[in-house]
């Protein structure tokens, strides 16, 4: 038997398995660089608005970390490739990150793995299948960003280049996350290995543009833009992506070979031998499972905030009197304040995430047969499902407030006005009702329909769209007005309110509430 028999056989499985995944993810990379697109169409409007813009940004040193070297500014093709580009490859890191663990690692860490392999199954025909399928859907992925920004009319070199550089990270952090699936014996620690992994690189490739550039090389995510995309290509860097992912990939393979099946290289630490008071008791234990994510998110948009602030003295030099100015000045206000509205609502959009991840771990802990035995205990659903809703409802506080109270330290440094500290921290904050919102929908779809778990996360896309191209293509304001976020006052443009706020807690608490009876009525599902 060969090590890599059955491999056929696990990628159609794989694929068929995945293929709604897939497509949502794709689908949403491409819309990414679609969406950018026509939104940089809208505001600027004329050359000399690409021309003003290009002038400012060229020379903003904070932009440039957060986005990538500046290159081609003047044109539509180089605004998209710096305002999509880097986050189009991020996009693809993590498809590739999230779909390999679903494959190895937490196959391995259900047990499935190993009944599966008890049958005609080769070494490494699950991590090759695995390869196979990721591989197939990131130059999909790239394939679908260059035909959609080429049918849109940007050169078709351009675009090619966008596309290999979304592909391209793909592949590397596909085999970077192949290798952490076989140093830990945990899923989410090798999906934390796999994310620290991205933000290191974030952090070498936003040092490097704002230096003498050398550790942008050291960055996959810094080598699809020294592609120059839209200003006179440069193609030799896409030999960098297959030639380390293909390095990566061995090294994984090999280290598969030297440890066991349902281990990893290095052995989980062991606990103590009796666990605290706190950790005695459901709420305990739902802090316990979900810390590392909450701290991971929270890090992530301090980070974010940090951005934010720091670029808030330019702001009036790089937006001036271009067509971003207008979008902004439509919510009335200052020009900075307008700015850091809107960042505050997309860092409130981006915290989201934790909130609607954090709610479906009660999905995930039903799904993984660990529900059952806690439940025969004297402990009841209800206090199971708020141990948790619990956790979701502080952290996403301590989430969105985290990047509110970063862009306020930042600005206020740059401004030399430390009121910004809490003004633009209770800013973020009135975000917080509507985050709850998305997290008791979360909530009454695990208690109502628990597979349909994808639907809390097309709620989210939908409520980015409608807060971010809604008044741009005109939808009509009654479905702008489903989004929970668009009935929150656009701090600190707007004055606040308190009766939105206490309205959307409400429909939180009574959506959470739908999902707990919801729950109370229905059997254990693990399928």
């Amino acid at each position: 038997m060969s090590d890599l028999t059955g491999t056929r056989t696990f990628v159609r499985f794989f694929a068929r398995r995945d293929l709604l995944s897939f497509f949502w993810w794709i689908a949403g990379g491409i819309a990414l660089y679609l969406l950018t697109a026509a939104g940089v169409d809208g505001v600027y409007p004329t050359q000399a608005d690409y021309n003003a813009a290009a002038k400012e940004l060229a020379g903003n040193s904070a932009l440039i970390a957060l986005a990538g070297p500046a290159n081609a500014l003047n044109t539509l093709g180089g605004q998209v490739a710096w305002q999509a580009g880097l986050f189009g490859e991020i996009i693809a890191a993590l498809m590739s990150m999230f779909m390999i663990g679903r494959h190895t690692r937490a196959e391995e860490e259900s047990g499935r793995d190993e009944l599966i392999r008890s049958g005609v199954v080769g070494r490494f025909a699950p991590q090759t299948a695995a390869v196979i399928v990721v591989t197939a859907a990131n130059l999909v992925l790239g394939t679908g960003i260059a035909v959609a920004l080429m049918a849109y009319g940007l050169a078709g070199a351009g675009s090619i280049a966008l596309g290999v550089g979304a592909a391209g990270a793909g592949l590397v952090f596909m085999a970077v996350a192949l290798i952490a699936a076989q140093v830990t014996d945990s899923t989410r620690t090798m999906y934390g290995i796999t994310g620290a992994a991205i933000g290191v690189a974030y952090l070498l490739r936003a040092i490097g543009d704002v230096g003498n550039g050398v550790l942008s090389w050291l960055s996959p995510l810094g080598w699809g833009q020294q592609m120059h995309a839209f200003d006179n290509e440069i193609w030799w860097p896409i030999l960098l992506f297959p030639a380390v992912a293909f390095i990566l990939a061995a090294v994984a393979l090999r280290v598969a070979n030297s440890r066991d099946i349902g281990a990893g290289i290095f052995a989980t630490r062991p606990g103590p031998p009796r666990a605290g008071s706190f950790l005695q008791g459901e709420k305990g234990l739902a802090w316990r499972l979900q810390r590392g994510m909450m701290i991971g998110w929270a890090a992530g948009l301090l980070i974010a905030g940090l951005g934010y602030g720091s670029a808030g003295g330019d702001v009036k030099a790089v937006i001036g009197d271009s067509g971003v100015s207008k979008a902004l000045a439509q919510g009335g206000g200052d020009l900075t304040d307008s700015f850091y509205a809107t960042a505050i609502l997309m860092m409130a959009l981006i915290g989201s995430a934790f909130t609607i991840s954090s709610v479906q771990r009660l999905r995930a802990e039903e799904n993984a047969g660990r529900v059952e035995n806690p439940l025969a205990t004297a402990l009841t659903r209800f206090r199971w499902v708020s141990s948790h809703g619990v956790v979701a409802a502080l952290g996403s506080a301590v989430v969105v407030g985290v990047a509110g109270l970063g862009t306020g330290i930042a600005y206020a440094f740059v401004s030399n006005d430390f009121s910004q500290v809490t003004r633009l921290l209770g800013a973020s904050l009135t975000y917080l009702p509507a985050v709850w919102v998305l997290g008791g929908l979360s909530l009454a779809i695990f208690g109502l329909a628990p597979r349909a778990a994808m639907a809390s996360w097309l709620a989210l896309v939908f409520c980015f769209v409608m807060m971010f191209f809604g008044p741009t293509f005109n939808f009509p304001s009654w479905l702008i007005d489903v989004s929970p976020f668009s009935h929150v006052p656009l701090a600190p443009v707007d004055s606040f309110d308190l009766a939105p706020m206490l309205v959307l807690t409400a429909i939180a608490g009574g959506l959470s509430t739908i999902g707990y009876l919801g729950f109370r009525r229905r059997d254990i599902d693990m399928t």
